[in-house]
């Protein structure tokens, strides 16, 4: 596992040292990734719908093509799987990102909610503790869950 996160950061960084600012940001890539990831499984089945939500947002956020989108998206389901707790990538998410970044991850989480056309009880439950988790306040959460909604029928 490890070694895979580190060939990540090698396959991503330019020649040469990778600046700690850097890791810094492939941490919060791979946090992220693994959250939604999480979502996407947590109904118990991932559709297309879904798996093709992950990567459109993946891309969008972090600028992602090709090989490096891809090799993101493997990790984040290789470490997702072998996860205990959602904490350790929320703490990583609560460091590097400010309110308002946080409530548009949060955003893009309930897309991947939303992507199968339906949300699932343990869809729902996980967004709840992911809204804690990451110290989004109710009205902020109800917004970024509305939104994400709506954006879900208009597509």
């Amino acid at each position: 596992m490890i070694n895979t996160l580190w060939e990540l950061l090698e396959s991503l960084k330019p020649a040469g040292v990778v600046p700690t600012h850097a890791r810094r940001a492939h941490t919060l890539e791979l946090a992220t990734a693994v959250l939604l990831v999480e979502v996407m499984r947590a109904d118990g089945e991932s559709s297309e719908a879904e798996h093709a939500a992950v990567r459109r947002i993946l891309r969008e956020k972090f600028r992602l093509e090709g090989e490096q989108l891809e090799k993101l998206c493997a990790l984040a389901e290789e470490t997702s799987v072998e996860a205990h707790d959602l904490h350790g990538f929320t703490s990583r998410l609560n460091e590097g990102f400010g309110a308002g970044e946080k409530q548009a991850i949060l955003e893009m989480l309930w897309r991947v909610a939303y992507a199968d056309g339906q949300l699932g009880a343990h869809e729902n439950h996980l967004m709840r503790r992911l809204g804690e988790l990451l110290h989004v306040p109710r009205a902020a959460y109800i917004g970024t869950k509305l939104r994400a909604g709506s954006a879900d029928q208009e597509a």
